[in-house]
């Protein structure tokens, strides 16, 4: 018989915090409204860090992927993780989703199955040209330069002529180790924003809209990007549930990323399927929705 129900997993930095920081302090928070709303169906849960040696991970029905964002510093690692653990419990998404939505070549399944993305370039580790032939044979003059496999701004460049230059060493650098994709800068991003869409077993909850501050274009609340309380049109709703139905299976819980594109169209900016921010203290009932798909699950 299982201990627990539900592992609520974290990452040891944002397990516990006694510093006066609001970002981890926000992590905290997002957890305990999941932890929270799972107990009151009931359930027993724990919260660990992914890493934690000390668990039998055998001992719970579910891990439910939370805040492990340290993943991607130490992947091989996560990866030898993942193929252990998973024969020991269910994940939450799945590993069949967290494989397949770590690698951002995943993009290219979604356009596939007609789900319009950020136009892209990819980028393998044998990739001989630099950054100014690529930027002249894909007729970019300004571009996003980030690793295939990257989270929180990792590694994330904003490419012109002034600068390409001074990226060609630390481009020859990474490419050499990991596959990478250019995107031409999108300035709907910067002038608009990004919504954030959240989805419970594939039903719209709410959503946010993230916008950089003043001289940046990176959104997050890291690089000092504000998050304002959203209402979605039909179309953009529509627009997320699209993305989730390409996937191959329904994940219990996704955050969709849009934008409008250079060309007017909505667009893929990102699809966070492994442990994406989903701003319950914006919505504390979608984690009461939350609670009560995982708590179906066990019946």
């Amino acid at each position: 018989m299982n201990a627990f129900d539900v592992i609520i997993l974290t990452d040891n930095k944002h397990l516990k915090s006694t510093e006066n920081n609001l970002i981890i302090q926000n992590v905290l928070d997002e957890d305990n409204y999941v932890k929270l709303a799972l107990e009151r169906l009931g359930l027993k849960t724990l919260r660990l860090s992914w890493d934690d040696t000390s668990f039998d991970w055998s001992k719970t029905k579910f891990i439910l992927f939370r805040s492990t964002w340290d993943y991607q510093n130490c992947y091989s690692e996560f990866s030898n993780w993942l193929n252990k653990v998973s024969k020991q419990t269910t994940m939450l998404n799945s590993e069949n989703i967290i494989r397949w939505n770590v690698d951002k070549h995943y993009l290219l399944d979604l356009q596939n199955k007609g789900v319009n993305i950020c136009e892209s370039y990819f980028l393998e580790t044998s990739e001989s040209r630099n950054l100014q032939e690529l930027a002249t044979e894909f007729k970019l003059s300004e571009f996003i330069l980030k690793p295939c496999v990257s989270g929180g701004g990792r590694h994330t460049y904003k490419i012109n002529k002034n600068n390409i230059a001074q990226h060609e060493e630390i481009f020859s650098e990474l490419i050499s180790n990991e596959a990478m994709i250019i995107q031409p800068f999108q300035y709907n991003i910067t002038e608009k924003g990004e919504i954030s869409l959240v989805l419970i077993n594939g039903k719209f909850t709410h959503a946010v809209l993230k916008k950089a501050k003043r001289g940046d274009f990176r959104v997050q609340d890291d690089f000092g990007g504000s998050v304002y309380n959203y209402t979605p049109t039909q179309a953009e709703i529509e627009f997320a549930k699209k993305a989730i139905k390409a996937c191959s299976e329904t994940p219990i819980y996704a955050r969709v990323d849009i934008f409008t594109d250079n060309n007017g169209n909505l667009a893929i900016a990102e699809l966070e399927l492994i442990e994406p921010e989903l701003w319950f203290r914006n919505n504390p009932q979608a984690a009461d929705k939350l609670a009560v798909e995982i708590q179906q699950l066990l019946q």
